[in-house]
């Protein structure tokens, strides 16, 4: 059997509305799962479950209020919830990969040069980062022509696959998908599907949301379906 990648232990997340008269809104209650290598476990269930603060939760860009958040990192296992920043960002750089709905970079920074900072970060030279870049850029049926130009200028599809590239560029051992075939053709979510499939194939840990029906039946290993209610139990 694969070796579990991450392992999600009694997980609850609550935000205080002080705005609201300090209400309490209960978003995630005891969160239970594991995850292995070269599996890819769809996180299922209405608007309003929770799906997208439990991706979060697992980047560390929330911190819940009780539970573990294990990823295994060289080996060893780090506790998203409780380590240091310097850790996160360790475990970040080189093990755990995310796609948001949206890109954030530094403005005027070219497309490509975006794709290959993480390459960048962990020791790659210029050309080989770049000449990984457009390879991953192309694939994803960027023309070549804009690769030197800034993403902010891009269509919101563009800026999407520009997003795709950066996340896929690297082999992380661990992916986080956040409906990554939002504002794509039909091509290009083919092409998603591919890189996804290739990712679990040399033994990568994803969790993703997926409303695609499609995407979610080819991508997808398993279920983890999300209460119902808001603030209610997460089954698997």
């Amino acid at each position: 059997m694969p070796e579990p990648m991450i392992a999600v232990r009694g997980l609850r997340k609550s935000f205080t509305l002080h705005n609201q008269g300090g209400a309490v809104l209960r978003v995630l209650g005891g969160v239970d799962f594991e995850v292995a290598a070269g599996e890819c476990l769809v996180l299922h269930g209405p608007s309003g479950a929770g799906k997208s603060t439990l991706l979060r939760s697992l980047y560390a860009n929330y911190l819940p209020q009780a539970g573990e958040i294990r990823v295994r990192h060289d080996g060893a296992w780090v506790d998203m919830a409780t380590a240091p920043p310097h850790r996160v960002l360790d475990v970040r750089r080189r093990t755990l990969g995310w796609v948001s709905q949206f890109l954030r970079v530094v403005p005027r920074v070219p497309a490509i040069d975006v794709v290959a900072e993480p390459l960048r970060g962990l020791g790659a030279s210029p050309d080989e980062a770049r000449a990984r870049s457009g390879d991953l850029l192309a694939r994803l049926r960027i023309p070549e022509r804009l690769w030197r130009l800034a993403p902010s200028t891009f269509s919101g599809g563009e800026q999407q696959r520009v997003n795709l590239a950066r996340s896929f560029v690297h082999p992380y051992p661990v992916l986080l998908l956040d409906e990554p075939t939002a504002s794509l053709d039909v091509a290009n979510r083919e092409t998603v599907m591919d890189l996804i499939e290739e990712a679990k194939a040399r033994g990568a840990a994803v969790v993703g949301i997926f409303h695609d029906a499609e995407v979610r039946a080819r991508v997808g290993t398993r279920l983890y379906e999300m209460a119902e209610a808001v603030g209610g139990e997460a089954v698997a």
